[in-house]
């Protein structure tokens, strides 16, 4: 009996002993999540980045212009984005009309989500400098739309100044708003704590056992839709989609709808960051009938597409290139959104490590810090999620942007 009691004690210690040195495993891998990219890194496109808002849209306006210069017929616009704190907020577009037929327009929009912005101004100086020529321009117009989420953009935040995730925020009919995500009210004490925020905290240090508990509930995929989706009731929550358009979006939208008036073939590409494994070029298309899917699979031949089939998709309500496609209904409008991978998300640790920045930074936001230097440090990874600082990886966003315009521009302007 007491060899039976000895050997039952040791297989309780191994058992226990083994369960914390996976905790303790799991703890340095998730606290200590980093990345090494070993992309070649190529000046020229170093080169396209600005380091600030203001210094990016200085940047689009200045090349804007000389493209006026070239083509006298182009437009170059800005909507003011009221705000409590700044007066110098705009989203800036720039028209350049197809030079003999009207058959197509291309439109390339940035910054939907503000801290994205960094590489989507990036890749729009790398179309407007390398790709904007007589030739591409003879049958195809171009719209570009630079920091539709300028606040965001300049203040390091993925959302508006009214806490509202601009990629679920845009309605046409309002009817939106209306709308009620469930599964959402169900984890919103997970997500969204009411606490200042520490990050020496045991709910923060360990984060990742929480967010077990909550997949054991139900299971990844759920809690990343249910969280993801986007919601319209709770306006310091996550995601929240808003209550009504935010302003620049209002006035977006007649100016957008004009300038497509002549087209009947558009190619809308948003340009976007955060989502998807590290270093690689996402193309994301919203559930699409077949039609569109077709053409999707020919303008995009040789890329990949992530039609969605997989666990870790998820779908979302609102979105800026959705609405794109709605006002122009009744042409051939072919949507889609290249997402520039950075944080691994499309695995559990990558997610739930995306999971609780974006938790940690709104906690932060809605309900103060415990001290400067958890601002700080929220402010530092917020930014690396959607914007590393690794030369390398911003590289190798613009050669694959470059890889994927040389070959679907190509194909999108063919004449039929």
């Amino acid at each position: 009996m007491k060899n039976f009691k000895r050997i039952f004690l040791g297989i309780i210690s191994l058992i226990f002993i083994s369960l914390f040195a996976y905790i303790g495993f799991i703890y340095q891998a998730f606290n200590a999540y980093t990345f090494e990219d070993n992309f070649p890194i190529e000046e020229k496109n170093l080169s396209y980045y600005s380091n600030s808002y203001p210094e990016a849209r200085a940047a689009f306006l200045e090349e804007a212009s000389r493209l006026k210069k070239q083509y006298p017929l182009a437009q170059i616009t800005s909507i003011k984005v009221p705000s409590s704190i700044d007066k110098d907020l705009s989203v800036d577009i720039l028209y350049l009309p197809a030079i003999k037929d009207s058959l197509r327009l291309l439109l390339l929009s940035s910054g939907v989500h503000g801290s994205e912005g960094f590489t989507g101004s990036a890749v729009q100086q790398l179309f407007m400098k390398e790709f904007v020529r007589d030739s591409f321009l003879e049958n195809t117009a171009v719209l570009l739309i630079h920091a539709v989420n300028p606040y965001g953009y300049k203040y390091n935040r993925r959302v508006s100044e009214n806490n509202v995730d601009m990629n679920r925020n845009c309605s046409l009919d309002g009817k939106l708003y209306q709308s009620l995500n469930e599964s959402y009210a169900q984890i919103s004490p997970f997500i969204n704590p009411t606490t200042p925020l520490d990050l020496t905290a045991f709910s923060n240090q360990f984060f990742f056992i929480k967010a077990v508990n909550e997949i054991r509930k139900s299971s990844m995929g759920v809690l990343r839709q249910a969280i993801l989706q986007g919601q319209y009731q709770q306006e310091k929550g996550l995601y929240f989609g808003g209550f009504k358009l935010e302003p620049q979006v209002v006035e977006l939208i007649p100016l957008v709808r004009d300038i497509c008036k002549p087209y009947a073939n558009i190619l809308g590409l948003d340009l976007h960051t955060g989502y998807g494994k590290r270093g690689q070029l996402h193309l994301f298309p919203n559930p699409v009938d077949t039609a569109t899917q077709y053409r999707m699979e020919k303008i995009f031949a040789g890329h990949t597409i992530d039609w969605g089939s997989g666990d870790d998709f998820y779908t979302i309500t609102g979105d800026f290139i959705g609405m794109l496609a709605k006002i122009n209904k009744e042409k051939i409008f072919t949507p889609m959104t290249m997402e520039f991978g950075t944080m691994d998300s499309q695995t559990t640790l990558g997610s739930l490590k995306s999971i609780q920045i974006m938790i940690a930074e709104n906690q932060g936001i809605q309900y103060g810090y415990k001290n400067e230097t958890d601002k700080n440090e929220i402010a530092f990874l917020i930014k690396e999620m959607y914007f590393p600082s690794s030369k390398s990886w911003q590289s190798h966003s613009i050669e694959q942007s470059r890889e994927v315009f040389k070959n679907s521009l190509a194909i999108f302007t063919q004449k039929e």
